[in-house]
């Protein structure tokens, strides 16, 4: 038996181990079902891994998902499941597009100074070398995915998929192309969906004014440069105020602009907000963009893509929109207009990726109806699918409280706006030629025909991730076995991004959920509790971390007190912590091979009962203790109790048998007795066999490195990894 180092070296151990793994091909359930290790019909356990975006490497954040999915997947597969874990990486169009310009700016260029064609490959070459980095991150955090059903959510097959789903929507009624506010990113050049916008508290001033001397109503605002498209003023039915000005029209000249402004009644008004009086700018504001949809009015344009002014007047036109605020305060003031001036907190919507201020603008865009009655679904609509899909518990929220904001961003959701103005990413198949429109998977054939210039908003083929991963639209054997898939654990931040569009798409496209539980987990924050940012200059790189501590201790400390859906603080001092705990686990390692070096037990070999030594009713006993803990560390598991059951398994492991188990057993160990010795030599094999089973899927390196110490053996058959849960 090779004897134990005295200290454990991660650096020295991980990517050896990692090898190993990788050699065996055991992280593909198609290998361990052809070596006898799992059954053909065994029950799958699957997770389509949420791929990390490829614009840069991976963050703290992914490690902590990570490990979560990769001591579910390994446990999984030690309890003999056919356990299947597919990898992948997202495109992020947007993201990886705003990327991909900041360095072009660097370097003096832009999009513009290439064709579309030129451009697109040199993002898509940007982006798979951010995605090798990320393989590489993945290996050394110690994930057990198969690595290959690897996708890419901008490959060929996933290509297949999105087009084919497209057009069935589109077949269907769906999808569908029109004339309707978006919101605008004026940094990024592109219209972003709702759930891209990120709100930013400020403190703003909010106008109360008349629009002239002899307009009867004063309105109030944040944002006066709007108000030169203002074609109406609305105000509540029921407000005594305003009744008798209800259905008249003015003609003003406000800064400049000629307006018509027609007061109307809706109930949509707050009147006690402001004055109760609503300045209505259809062109520039969803809300009223519907308010000016009821009551029939014209939309006037009077901001441009750049966020300048346009069709206004001599003096505003060209201006941006901060300039002219300033230019239209001056004149209300000049005109005494202006009536009160009061300072309010604000929220500025800014897109996520860009930072950029959000213009709501009317532009013809792609569009899909979450209302519209489906008539290959009995009628139901989209968002009656994501809605039955949680209600039902076809799909369980964990923790239960994200089901309540779930179900209320269905209520609350809009038509989907799915174009997008970049040059990256997936292009809808959609073909003009004169007043013909062509929709198909393939392009037309004959000349003549012009392609539509918009991409597809990225989560539209994420959320055929869990599906197209597995081969869809194409009848696979993957796709009958292994979908719904079991679990999807991603960060709550992406409830409404991500995983609500899966259970849309897929729900629509399959008729089946995509998964059977949404398991939620937090932010990971600095030891202060703020977020990281480069701002703040508070990033940790995870490969630091990983090189100064080991892989298994950042694991451990990621999971270890952290619940479902809670916010972290990361502090190294905890890593460390862990750190002295793998080194803790070697030492009882060390004096376990040393007391017990010809004990019938076989660590690396089958399960199975020791028949030749015969345990002391004491040492029975501590081993029945030891598997009502196992039972209820399983139980922790089944139950995705998982920051529960590492803890108590570290407790165990160092307050139990190591502070009082081992401690009790030395005198036996040097016992002359040769029944009371080879009880206690078995009795602390058989407990360190069970720990390190226990401890796998957590710190799956150093528990795999001892195993394979004990075992002697460097064949794949003998790996901890797929050793049977000690139940």
């Amino acid at each position: 038996m090779t004897e134990i180092p005295k200290t454990y070296d991660p650096k020295a151990t991980e990517a050896r181990i990692y090898q190993r793994w990788l050699d065996s091909g055991f992280f593909n359930p198609d290998i361990c079902i052809k070596k006898g290790i799992t059954l053909k019909n065994a029950e799958p356990f699957v997770i389509a891994m949420p791929p990390p975006n490829v614009t840069g490497t991976l963050h703290i954040g992914h490690v902590f998902e990570h490990a979560l999915q990769d001591a579910l997947v390994r446990y999984h597969r030690m309890r003999g499941k056919r356990t299947l874990w597919v990898p992948g990486t997202d495109h992020a169009a947007v993201a990886t597009n705003a990327k991909y310009e900041k360095q072009l700016a660097k370097e003096g260029k832009s999009r513009h100074d290439f064709t579309r064609e030129e451009y697109f490959e040199q993002v898509q070459k940007f982006a798979l070398e951010n995605q090798g980095q990320i393989f590489g991150q993945l290996k050394q955090i110690g994930d057990s995915v198969d690595w290959s059903r690897l996708a890419f959510t901008l490959d060929e097959r996933r290509e297949k998929a999105v087009r084919t789903a497209f057009v069935r929507m589109y077949n269907e009624g769906l999808i569908y192309r029109d004339y309707r506010i978006i919101n605008w990113d004026p940094k990024g050049q592109t219209t972003i969906s709702d759930d891209e916008i990120v709100y930013e508290e400020t403190e703003s001033l909010f106008y109360t004014f008349r629009y002239s001397k002899d307009f009867p109503i004063s309105i109030a605002t944040t944002r006066p440069e709007t108000k030169v498209g203002d074609v109406a003023v609305a105000v509540h039915p029921d407000d005594d105020r305003y009744k008798s000005y209800v259905g008249k029209s003015y003609d003003v000249i406000f800064a400049g602009a000629k307006l018509t402004i027609k007061i109307i009644a809706d109930k949509d008004i707050d009147p006690s907000y402001g004055t109760g009086a609503v300045g209505i700018t259809p062109a520039h504001s969803m809300i009223d963009w519907e308010i000016a949809e009821r009551h029939g009015l014209t939309p006037k344009r009077v901001i441009n893509e750049y966020a300048r002014m346009e069709n206004v007047s001599e003096e505003l036109n060209g201006k941006k929109t901060m300039e002219a605020r300033g230019i239209i305060i001056d004149w209300l003031k000049r005109e005494g207009l202006l009536e009160k001036e009061e300072k309010i907190k604000n929220n500025i919507s800014k897109s996520d990726r860009t930072s950029g201020i959000i213009e709501p603008l009317p532009k013809l865009q792609w569009f899909i109806d979450v209302d519209k009655p489906i008539a290959s679904k009995n009628n139901t609509t989209l968002k009656d699918i994501m809605r039955t899909a949680i209600e039902g518990r076809s799909v369980v929220i964990l923790p239960e409280n994200f089901t309540k904001i779930y179900m209320h961003w269905v209520e609350n959701l809009r038509d989907w706006c799915i174009s997008r103005q970049i040059l990256y990413g997936h292009r809808i198949p959609v073909w003009y030629k004169d007043d013909e429109i062509y929709c198909k998977v393939r392009p037309p054939t004959d000349s003549g025909w012009t392609q539509d210039e918009d991409t597809l908003d990225t989560w539209f083929s994420s959320g055929l991730w869990t599906f197209s991963t597995l081969g869809w639209p194409d009848e696979t054997e993957d796709l009958k076995t292994y979908h719904p898939t079991t679990i999807i654990n991603p960060g709550y931040e992406i409830l409404s991004l991500w995983v609500s569009r899966m259970i849309m798409m897929s729900g629509y496209l399959l008729g089946e959920v995509p998964f059977r539980t949404a398991y939620f987990h937090g932010m990971v924050r600095d030891k202060n509790g703020k977020k990281f940012s480069k701002s703040l200059n508070n990033g940790v790189d995870p490969l630091d971390i990983i090189k100064q501590y080991g892989a298994d201790a950042l694991r451990m400390s990621l999971i270890v007190g952290v619940g479902p859906g809670s916010d972290m603080k990361f502090d190294t001092n905890k890593v460390n912590g862990y750190k002295n705990f793998a080194n803790k686990l070697w030492n009882i390692a060390r004096f376990v091979l040393i007391q017990a070096p010809a004990s019938p037990t076989s660590l690396g070999g089958p399960d199975r009962a020791v028949a030749s030594v015969t345990l002391s009713d004491a040492d029975q006993s501590i081993l029945t203790d030891l598997k009502k803990f196992t039972e209820e560390v399983t139980d922790d598991m089944e139950a995705l109790r998982l920051y529960m059951a590492a803890e108590k398994i570290y407790h165990y492991i160092w307050h139990v048998f190591a502070d009082k188990i081992i401690e009790e057993s030395k005198a036996k160990l040097q016992s002359e007795d040769i029944a009371t010795k080879q009880s206690a030599q078995r009795m602390i094999r058989e407990i360190l066999e069970i720990c390190l089973k226990l401890l796998h899927p957590f710190m799956p390196f150093v528990t795999e490195s001892i195993w394979e110490i004990f075992s002697g053996s460097n064949k794949p058959e003998d790996l901890l990894m797929i050793k049977h849960w000690p139940v």
